[in-house]
């Protein structure tokens, strides 16, 4: 029998919080490939973008036996320590030659959670409510060694999303009740809740590396389609990556470039474009006024996805009115002002709801100004703090920083810190990064010398570090962070 109709995955829009609600459902998100099931006479596991993965997948084979005549929606996943382990399913995805595909499933075997139902006996149940579908569900497939159904919480969506990042996973997605299947569509009735908003970009291009990163790339530069298939910009983003996936992107750019230029860039700099033919997931804490993504992190590639899926309403972020949720919005920091990708890691290591650490988002004044803070953590230290460029360049000094000629203290370089944390005072709560107490040993202005990649030379006018202050890069340390600091001689 020929299908003459392949479905469409329903897709949910981003919500700000959890919340509460009697008339909506909440399950697990689970961080694998969606896929389609078709139970008849001829199998097919086919991806959001109706890509067959039957044969990558043959262990999930074992549904046919476990239904009959119907079309089911769910998510394939591999678990590690009961955590779905993404890279371990983009690598059995990639895997080509029979052998190998036999030999991951054996050692790396999938899970396919179905969530739905859309078809039974030939006929769309598309638009019976999804609570009622539920049913149909558990009374039409079994579950097998490799295929389990999705389990729900009715109403209690705050309470399951705590348990949920409790247990490592990345949030939930709440359904209405009520809702029809919507194929293709992302109308409010399903909403995705993370610790942190994602999207998923079309990669357009790169700009050039410097430092450590040289041989690669510093940002890319993504892009969401609009009205008309119209790329638009949304920003850069330059943290996440590891090395390995810093290598394998600059491999797969390679084949990709392009005299085209997608779109004007404020700032300049070295750029190189790229065909949109690469999706990436993006992590991120806002969206600026200007519809820039505010503190993005990369997380992963998304083979699964093609390009022209990525677009601009992933932005549209919405929250059911319920009382609970009007309560968390009066309740809710929120941090607006200039995206500045600097902070992206800073902002990626906390919770602004639990830590009383700043978020960024203040200009900076004149004149240049640094920080001494004696930071009690784990291990007494001090954070010796620079502003440049609107941010604070950190290192933090085991030792503290030294106040007489010809002492050489360790200083490894950290992420850099937004520029109202020279007047942070006070305790980051346990189970925070960085939990412990923070003091400003010193603060005052400074004098700019020399700043160049593997020296720096200041002069501080502090209250109690004043002169010449060096900053040197250990060239023969294996991590480049590694630096020396020292008082120089009088001028």
């Amino acid at each position: 029998m020929t299908r003459y109709h392949y479905y469409k995955p329903m897709l949910a829009l981003t919500a700000n919080d959890a919340f509460t609600e009697e008339s909506w459902i909440f399950e697990i998100k689970w961080d694998g490939f969606r896929a389609l099931a078709y139970l008849e006479e001829q199998f097919s596991l086919r991806s959001r973008n109706g890509k067959e993965l039957k044969q990558n997948f043959p262990e999930l084979q074992q549904i046919v036996g476990l239904g009959k005549n119907i079309v089911v929606d769910g998510e394939i996943v591999i678990m590690q320590e009961g955590i779905p382990d993404f890279q371990a399913l983009l690598k059995r995805r990639q895997a080509v030659y029979m052998s190998e595909i036999k030999r991951q499933s054996q050692r790396t075997p999938a899970m396919y959670i179905v969530f739905d139902i859309l078809e039974k006996d030939s006929k769309s149940i598309v638009d019976v409510p999804l609570i009622e579908r539920k049913a149909i569900l558990k009374d039409s497939l079994r579950e097998g060694a490799n295929v389990l159904l999705c389990e729900y919480i009715e109403g209690k969506g705050e309470a399951y999303f705590k348990l949920v990042l409790e247990k490592g996973l990345e949030g939930v997605v709440a359904k209405k009740k009520d809702s029809c299947y919507e194929e293709g569509l992302r109308t409010g009735s399903w909403l995705k809740i993370k610790k942190l908003k994602t999207c998923d970009c079309v990669i357009l291009g790169y700009t050039q590396g410097t430092n450590v990163r040289s041989e690669t790339f510093g940002a890319l530069l993504l892009g969401l389609y609009g009205e008309n298939q119209t790329p638009i910009y949304v920003g850069k983003v330059g943290t996440g990556f590891t090395k390995q996936m810093l290598r394998a992107l600059s491999e797969r750019f390679e084949k990709l470039v392009t005299d085209q230029e997608f779109f004007k860039l404020e700032s300049g700099g070295s750029v190189t474009w790229l065909l949109p033919k690469l999706v990436c997931e993006v992590a991120y804490q806002v969206v600026t006024k200007d519809g820039r993504l505010r503190m993005a992190k990369f997380k992963r590639l998304r083979d699964d996805k093609n390009p022209e899926q990525c677009t601009l309403d992933q932005l549209t972020q919405v929250q059911p009115k319920t009382k609970t949720s009007i309560e968390k919005t009066k309740n809710s920091r929120v941090f607006d002002g200039v995206a500045d990708e600097n902070l992206a890691e800073y902002v990626s290591k906390r919770n602004f709801y639990a830590t009383p650490e700043p978020a960024g988002g203040v200009e900076r004044k004149e004149p240049l100004i640094f920080v001494v803070q004696e930071h009690q953590s784990r291990r007494l230290h001090w954070d010796f703090r620079l502003e440049k460029d609107g941010v604070l360049k950190s290192w933090a000094v085991p030792k503290g920083v030294p106040e007489e000629p010809k002492v050489r203290h360790l200083a490894v370089e950290t992420e850099d810190h937004p520029y109202e944390y020279a007047i942070f005072e006070g305790a980051i709560p346990k189970g925070q990064y960085g939990a412990g107490t923070v003091k400003i040993w010193d603060k005052g202005h400074y004098t700019l010398k020399v700043w160049e990649q593997d020296k720096i030379e200041v002069i501080l006018n502090g209250s109690r570090l004043r002169g010449n202050y060096v900053l040197v890069r250990l060239k023969k340390s294996e991590d480049p962070k590694n630096w020396l600091l020292l008082k120089g001689k009088k001028n």
